[in-house]
């Protein structure tokens, strides 16, 4: 392991720190100036520290100006800022120079090597997240539910078969039928989509099919619409189910001989183009309604692909996070937030009834609001319900001041003490229950046992684990589990690094 760097002209704390961190079995390496950090950093064979400590006024130069330097060669090395002048401006710069952290003297020993294991935990799951996130497609996803989604774009891979994409709002039914055309022998071609829902009755034909000039009152001149525009390659509809039904007939004429008329044109216009539609819609149920043509149905519908919502692919929200947290980096141009594996934990139980698109919405937020470059569950917004304190633990299986929280504010809220749940809270926790899995079971999903099992078991040894603060053998005696059993269901369920 690469060692921790300590930068201050303090020996007595520099002592204190490498003793405190050697009995925590964490090489450190110590420095009383920037000038000689710098140098380290650019003369040596090995990749630098794993986490830099450096204190804030130094002889020779400033813990910030250190800051700016490193973070311009390394920026993904976690930063810890010391120092005795707890003032805010000292604390804004520090964080706006992108620090992991801010730590006022004097501290505590504990707190203070805590603060340090966090840094060089954050600093392995950064290192492996930023080679997923260079290595990753297009499309993110490693549940089974998006793994068959991916299988099918590979078979359609050399087919210009229409294609219909059915998922909730916000699930990422156009990246699909992007990489649909990018994996197409259409590749080459233009790919053009049209929202169907989000243009006015009035206007879509024109938008569909184009106009010529005069056709009608502000046509001023002859314009291609979206088939003539996606020639030679694929058109994308979004929301087929809110195309009026008039325009539906004119829609299947095309489907069936390539061959189309401007609005106001006397012309038919030859087109070859790949369709690739997409609905939230139930089209069965809007062709039973009498809402869509089932000739038009059956005509988009040859291969249809079910796009599932995020809740079904929780698995995937610590990837698709950390690619959105990045993402929104680059937009705005500011370094990339980490997040906390507590904070990963909340949204991993939130519904996310806005999918993929929410999630991306939240990122981007945080990436502006949250305060710190490393985000908390405090941090969240509103919406994921997160909460601090022991009075007002969620009532849910899932949150039982366990991961989903922060602990240490757990524990401050209730020292040494359980926290307890009323007897209608218990009964709400009941109930909650009983609806998720009345939620999940009304889908075509085949694994709800198991997959709230895994949740039920996870929630509880991490609740346990955080009561015990860590220590897995008194853990495994309250919730009445041998200590085989617990390292063996940590490992099973993958929570070696929240344990």
């Amino acid at each position: 392991m690469k060692p921790i760097w300590i930068v201050d002209d303090d020996q007595s704390i520099r002592f204190v720190l490498e003793k405190a961190l050697l009995r925590e079995k964490l090489p450190t390496r110590s420095f009383t100036n920037t000038s000689d950090v710098l140098h380290a950093l650019t003369s040596e064979d090995d990749c630098g520290p794993q986490v830099l400590v450096s204190d804030i006024r130094m002889p020779g130069g400033s813990g910030l100006d250190l800051l700016d330097k490193v973070k311009a060669a390394f920026p993904g090395l976690p930063v810890i800022i010391m120092t005795a002048y707890s003032d805010l401006d000292s604390a804004v710069s520090a964080f706006q120079g992108g620090a992991f952290e801010y730590l006022p003297k004097p501290f505590d020993l504990p707190k203070a090597v805590e603060l340090i294991r966090r840094a060089v935990e954050e600093s392995h799951r950064e290192e492996v997240a930023e080679e997923r996130i260079t290595q990753a497609p297009e499309m993110l996803g490693q549940a089974p539910a998006m793994q068959d989604v991916f299988r099918a774009i590979g078979r359609l891979s050399q087919s210009n078969v229409t294609v219909m994409i059915t998922g909730e709002s916000g699930s990422g039914k156009e990246l699909v039928a992007k990489a649909l055309h990018k994996h197409s022998p259409r590749a080459n071609g233009p790919f053009v989509a049209i929202n169907t829902a989000a243009i006015p009755k009035d206007l879509l034909e024109s938008e569909l099919f184009g106009h010529e000039r005069g056709a009608f009152t502000g046509a001023q001149t002859m314009r291609r619409g979206r088939f003539e525009q996606a020639d030679a390659g694929t058109l994308f509809l979004d929301e087929i189910g809110d195309m009026p039904f008039d325009l539906q007939t004119r829609l299947l004429r095309v489907l069936s001989d390539g061959h189309f008329y401007r609005v106001g044109g006397h012309g038919a216009v030859k087109t070859n183009v790949r369709v690739i539609a997409a609905t939230h819609q139930n089209l069965e149920q809007r062709v039973r309604d009498g809402a869509f043509r089932e000739d038009l149905f059956h005509r988009l519908n040859v291969i249809q692909l079910r796009l599932p919502p995020l809740r079904e692919r929780r698995e995937d929200i610590p990837m698709l996070t950390r690619h959105f947290l990045q993402q929104s980096a680059a937009q705005l141009g500011i370094e990339a937030k980490r997040i906390s594996e507590a904070a990963l934990a909340w949204l991993g139980n939130f519904a996310f009834p806005g999918n993929v698109r929410q999630l991306e919405n939240i990122c981007h937020w945080l990436s502006v609001m949250a305060p710190a470059q490393s985000i908390e569950p405090k941090d969240l917004p509103p919406e994921i319900g997160v909460v601090t304190h022991a009075s007002c633990v969620p009532d849910e299986m899932a949150t039982l001041c366990s991961v989903q929280g922060d602990v240490a504010e757990c524990s401050a809220a209730a020292p040494d003490a359980l926290i307890t749940v009323s007897e209608s809270s218990v009964t709400d926790w009941e109930h909650g229950l009983k609806a998720h899995a009345q939620e999940l079971l009304a889908t075509d999903r085949c694994d709800v046992w198991d997959d709230l099992t895994r949740r039920f078991e996870s929630s509880l040894i991490l609740a346990a684990l955080a009561v015990t603060h860590g220590r897995r053998i008194e853990a495994a005696q309250k919730l009445g589990i041998g200590r085989n059993t617990i390292t063996r269901k940590i490992q099973e369920l993958g929570l070696e690094s929240l344990a």
